[in-house]
């Protein structure tokens, strides 16, 4: 399957209470929803509030909205396998989307790098984004107090700030500009009682379903970063005492081997730390921009594009980190002009100096 005809997968989280199960229901009515398939971790804990109308297997049901939901029977990976598998065998209804709902600790880290990383799941599904949903009332002291809370806002690709009539407004802009700062380039939308289209808060990936197509400037959203001046550019998007975001713009191309040098590099040394890193990189042994996607310490296949996204031909890197400074992080960055052809490893040391 090309890239822009996998099936998109949304991965739904946020914090205990923050409303994912409200604003699940609320999408699931949606006409528009009727092809989903919803992952839930347990039929009980979800509290679908849609009729069960029959069970497809013991881990599947049919909801009365037409939608498919299923629990996670041992692995994401095997829970996915099986869904396409049914749907191929017309043993389950041909769903055009997927939900995944985690629980509100998750660490949706490890759900990335399935849908982004695995064999199976890169082959045949493409990730649609990260919708987290953030409870205006208690979304100040989750944020001090659980780093879970923090990580998941930082990743997201759109934030939903829920129960925001039951706060009062300055509360709610003080906590707008805190998540503009933690996650400048994901848009933040209001809803009251889950009540939202799903066009609000879906289609926010690398793919764009509806046009069968590559949105990488969107997906990217450079301009929403305040630090790609340079070196010396103030580090404004310093937040929340660990967590930063940071995008780099490269005069110079990479050549395939620099980019799988830093990709491993940063993998191997700081994979816990890093949390998303997106890319649109040029290749100097293809002349053309290539996309790149990393989760921890894994990274997606580059997706070679033909031609520049927009007139801005510099290769741009989103890099969101815990613990990792502006500075340390451009240093590493030398590592992209390695000879053509080069394999020889680099040390830490070699390529950031104590």
């Amino acid at each position: 399957m090309t890239p822009a005809t996998r099936i998109p997968v949304a991965v739904l989280t946020g914090f205990l209470g923050s409303g994912k199960t409200t604003l699940l229901n609320s999408l699931l009515r949606d006409p528009g929803m009727a092809g989903a398939a919803v992952i839930v971790n347990e039929f009980g804990e979800i509290g679908l509030d849609h009729l069960l109308i029959r069970s497809a297997d013991e881990n599947v049901v049919l909801l009365d909205s037409g939608c498919l939901c299923c629990t996670i029977n041992n692995t994401l990976r095997e829970t996915l396998t099986e869904l396409y598998v049914g749907r191929v065998r017309g043993e389950l209804p041909a769903f055009d989307r997927v939900l995944v709902e985690t629980t509100g600790l998750a660490d949706p880290g490890p759900i990335l790098q399935v849908i982004t990383t695995d064999l199976f799941a890169t082959e045949h599904y493409a990730l649609d984004g990260v919708v987290v949903t953030v409870d205006a009332v208690h979304a100040d002291h989750q944020l001090d107090t659980a780093p879970e809370a923090a990580k998941q806002v930082a990743v997201a690709d759109r934030l939903v700030l829920t129960k925001t009539d039951l706060a009062d407004a300055a509360t709610v802009a003080r906590l707008r500009a805190r998540l503009a700062r933690l996650n400048p380039a994901a848009p933040m939308v209001s809803a009251v009682r889950g009540e939202l289209a799903p066009d609000q808060v879906l289609g926010a990936g690398l793919y764009d379903p509806s046009a069968r197509t590559l949105a990488v400037t969107r997906w990217l959203a450079t301009d929403a970063y305040h630090d790609h001046g340079g070196s010396h550019a103030p580090d404004v998007n310093r937040h929340d005492a660990h967590i930063r975001a940071h995008c780099f713009f490269l005069d110079e191309p990479a050549s395939w081997a620099g980019l799988a040098a830093w990709c491993e590099l940063m993998g191997a040394t700081h994979g816990d730390k890093l949390l998303r890193v997106k890319g649109l990189i040029e290749i100097v042994e293809i002349g053309r921009p290539v996309v790149i996607h990393g989760v921890h310490r894994l990274f997606d296949r580059p997706v070679p594009l033909s031609d520049w996204p927009d007139a801005d031909r510099r290769s741009r890197l989103v890099v969101i980190a815990r613990d990792l400074e502006r500075g340390y992080v451009e240093a590493t960055l030398k590592v992209l002009s390695l000879p053509p052809g080069s394999g020889r490893p680099l040390s830490l040391a070699e390529v950031v100096p104590s």
